[in-house]
């Protein structure tokens, strides 16, 4: 019988020996590319992180003790030892999430997917349990090479030394990877210490060897002992965490778990902060991730679990598209540079870095750096383009706001994965961004509906040098060009009316085009004539919004966005302000958290589908004429309330 089918919780793992724990640890990696190909999901952390995991369980006790993981990707080790191994729907409607969940199991306590945030949790929690005198409870905080890097996570280390007698491990799960490769200065300081393990072998032979010395042995080890920290710095400079004045372990071989378990039980036992500094392999155990130079299979899609080669293939997506026009760009401008925040591949940039690579700078997870470098680049007379998940810039609003904006520098974000994303959840949904940026003086945010609209207004956005310009975009695979019938100022018509007086304008923002073309068909079949128009640049509004909406009855805006501060809202007041007072109607995302779920699924859901927006305009219009009746809206069905 298999190991893994015998874990129901951690205490299971209790009983096992050295042997069947290492065993377990195969059975553990066997079932993970087994499962993750068939769904797709983060396979090279989880595989990194086995033994970790499984000595992180036999030590300290889940849920009274709390394990906490930065970034929740690779927590599928710890879901499979508390309990969860039906991995057949992960991160689908009603499976598994694929990062920690609450409402999963008592053992998750962050849910938040963005990285850098679990040791200010931690010393959140410390705090807590030592106000509450829960002397029994540790907190036990995982964080990656990686994710180090960002900024947050030195601000908690600062405050967590500050509390010498309050207990709290870190551990540093270090691969020597976040995505791709960890940069920067840490991440060279964490390279030393992988390669100079002498101290701790060189303490241990001398204190043996002193031990047997008659009379002066002990003495003379105690002195060098208490030196140890000149020591330390010379032989392997580990001073940097103790200079701040964190008790620190290792390095360890993150896939020995007898050495693993030592470690850790000597950081439950001391009675303050404690670093356990782990080296483990991202991808260990399956050839086709160590092979993958990129990100070691960092995230997949359906693949095959023999070659780790993808099932299928999809055309060309929104992310490709841009990068394969950055490298235009760049060849045609010397002053164009990018900027990623640890990831290079996942944004396009890859490209571009091949093609220039002096030309490309990486800050690590530290969005509000690479926000405030980009200023002084443009400042110093070049143009970066930082590209970034649309839910990592909310991490870098202040200085998007206060050095981006305020000092007028031409610097372009390019927000990638905008809107339903639908998988990866609730914190990668990215919902927010249309409506933060709306409040930011100068900014203009374009969003492309098509391939053709992201080269051409990337272009625009690169030509703007004196505001910040934002280009937004979905995730997944683009469609089809959806073509401009006609031009009113900056805006394109998408479908004219066919009519003098025009029922509805539908304002089409970025992707959601050839559904808003939807809406207009099934609004025609109900005798409702349509204009639709795709402001391409949302922010500002189009001064020729108000003379256009002017001509019809009501205005409809449909975004992928959330609709609280939204185009929407910001339509609305333009034709405030422009004395235009007419019906508007707003379709984007409720101000709510999103499971996961495929885009689709997650669409319908909240009555973003061109059936659930066609009825409910239909409904309206039918209000207008004074006829609102539940049988007169036939191909659309019967109106239905307004959704929040």
């Amino acid at each position: 019988m298999p190991l893994l089918t015998r874990i129901r919780g951690p205490r299971d793992l209790d009983r096992l020996t050295l042997e069947e724990l290492d065993q377990l640890a195969g059975e553990i990696r066997t079932f993970l590319v087994d499962a993750v190909s068939k769904t797709g999901g983060h396979l090279g952390p989880n595989l990194g992180v086995v033994e970790l995991t499984i000595a992180l369980h036999r030590v300290f006790e889940s849920p009274k003790d709390k394990v906490l993981w930065d970034t929740g990707h690779q927590s599928y080790v710890h879901k499979l030892l508390t309990g969860r191994q039906d991995f057949s729907k992960l991160k689908m409607k009603g499976g598994l999430s694929g990062y920690p969940s609450q409402a999963e199991s008592e053992h998750d306590v962050i849910e938040n997917s963005h990285a850098s945030t679990v040791l200010g949790w931690a010393d959140g929690i410390a705090k807590a349990n030592q106000l509450m005198k829960r002397d029994d409870s540790h907190v036990v905080a995982v964080i990656g090479d990686g994710a180090l890097t960002g900024g947050m996570a030195w601000e908690a280390l600062n405050n967590i030394a500050d509390a010498k007698d309050r207990p709290l491990v870190i551990v540093v799960n270090d691969n020597e990877r976040s995505y791709s490769p960890t940069i920067g200065g840490l991440a060279n300081h964490l390279a030393t210490l992988r390669t100079t393990d002498g101290y701790e072998r060189f303490l241990t032979r001398t204190k043996d060897l002193l031990e047997r010395t008659p009379v002066v042995g002990q003495a003379l080890y105690d002195t060098l002992h208490g030196a140890k920290k000149g020591l330390k710095d010379f032989i392997a400079p580990q001073g940097m965490f103790e200079d701040l004045g964190l008790k620190y372990v290792g390095p360890i071989d993150g896939h020995d778990i007898e050495a693993l378990e030592s470690a850790l039980a000597r950081a439950k036992r001391f009675n303050g902060p404690v670093i356990v500094h782990c080296i483990t392999e991202k991808g260990r155990g399956y050839q086709p991730a160590l092979q993958d130079e990129a990100d070691r299979f960092h995230a997949v899609g359906k693949i095959h679990p023999d070659t780790g080669l993808p099932i299928a293939t999809s055309g060309a997506d929104w992310t490709s598209v841009f990068g394969e026009e950055m490298v235009a760009l760049g060849e045609e401008r010397e002053d164009v540079v990018a900027i990623t925040a640890a990831m290079l591949q996942p944004v396009g940039l890859d490209k571009f870095a091949k093609r220039f690579p002096d030309r490309v700078y990486d800050v690590g997870i530290a969005e509000q750096h690479g926000a405030v470098s980009a200023a002084g680049l443009a400042h110093a007379g070049v143009h970066p383009v930082f590209a970034v998940y649309a839910t990592f810039l909310n991490r870098a609003f202040d200085q998007v706001l206060m050095d981006v904006a305020l000092h007028k520098c031409g610097v372009t974000f390019v927000l990638d994965r905008a809107g339903v994303t639908g998988t990866d959840g609730a914190s990668h949904n990215g919902m927010w961004d249309m409506s933060i940026l709306q409040v930011v003086p100068g900014l203009r945010l374009a969003a492309p509906r098509d391939a053709d609209q992201v080269r051409a207004q990337l272009r625009e956005a690169v030509s703007v040098e004196d505001a910040p310009t934002v280009v937004r975009f979905s995730k997944g695979a683009v469609g089809p060009a959806v073509p401009a019938v006609g031009r009113v100022g900056g805006m394109d018509v998408l479908r004219e009316p066919g009519t003098d007086t025009p029922d509805v304008l539908l304002v089409s923002v970025g992707a959601l085009a050839p559904m808003c073309l939807e809406i207009a068909s099934l609004l025609d079949r109900q005798g409702i004539s349509t204009t639709v128009v795709d402001p391409r640049w949302v922010k500002p509004v189009d001064e020729a919004m108000a003379p256009l909406a002017a001509k019809h009855r009501v205005v409809v805006t449909v975004e992928d966005n959330s609709r609280v501060g939204g185009v929407g809202s910001a339509i609305a007041q333009a034709l405030r302000d422009a004395g235009v007072d007419m019906p508007l109607r707003d379709f984007g995302i409720p101000p709510r958290f999103l499971d996961h779920a495929s885009r689709a699924e997650v669409m319908a859901e909240i009555g973003l589908t061109a059936p659930d927006v066609a009825r409910q305009v239909t409904g309206l219009v039918a209000k207008l004429d004074g006829r609102y009746e539940r049988s007169s809206a036939d191909a659309v069905d019967s109106v239905e309330p307004a959704r929040d």
